[in-house]
């Protein structure tokens, strides 16, 4: 998981007294993780009564580090050697690490399942059936001689239980050059992943 230097600087505010003392480090990382988790929890930070006497510029910046920080491990499914080691970076007592720490793998299931929730994805083809058709006149003309071939893809969109079909036809150039399209998309994919 790579943090930007803005996002690991907020984190480092967090962990540092100064900007947000001892005695509301815990309430304040269950802020952040209630502001994650519940839609109407968000940016309470400034009218929680808890946070009234720390600077709330540091405040926000913090929290924003912090709410940053819960998203990527749960996204990236981190285990708490890895959350600890950027803690650490970012000059985090141990008692804080430990803090943090306990509270995102408490949650970590329930924001997995709030993060697979968010966005939109395309259908995924799991199925194909094709079939060849073989024009050999018209009732316009008298000889075509043309193949024509009828694909039909079956999708499976996530968050959908049942299968959805994509139908189309194309002549023998036209899947050619799906064909060399997908094989240019995968070369780009493995080229991607080797990165």
């Amino acid at each position: 998981m790579e943090l930007g230097p803005t996002v690991l600087e907020n984190i480092a505010l967090a962990g540092n007294s100064a900007h947000v003392p001892d005695n509301i480090f815990k309430p304040f990382i269950a802020c952040a993780c209630r502001g994650v988790l519940l839609e109407e929890e968000r940016n309470k930070i400034e009218e929680n009564p808890q946070f009234k006497d720390a600077d709330k510029t540091s405040l926000k910046a913090a929290y924003s580090g912090l709410v940053t920080l819960i998203l990527e491990a749960a996204k990236h499914d981190c285990n708490e050697e890895s959350i600890s080691s950027i803690l650490e970076d970012c000059k985090f007592t141990q008692d804080k690490i430990k803090i943090f720490s306990n509270l995102i793998m408490s949650q970590k299931p329930q924001l997995q399942l709030l993060l697979g929730k968010i966005g939109s994805s395309f259908p995924h083809i799991v199925d194909v059936d094709w079939r060849l058709d073989y024009h050999i006149k018209s009732h316009q003309l008298e000889k075509v001689n043309s193949a024509v071939y009828l694909i039909s893809l079956k999708t499976e969109v996530p968050g959908e239980k049942e299968l959805k079909e994509v139908q189309f036809s194309c002549s023998l150039e036209q899947l050619q050059d799906l064909v060399s399209k997908l094989k240019d998309a995968t070369k780009s994919m493995e080229r991607i992943a080797q990165m």
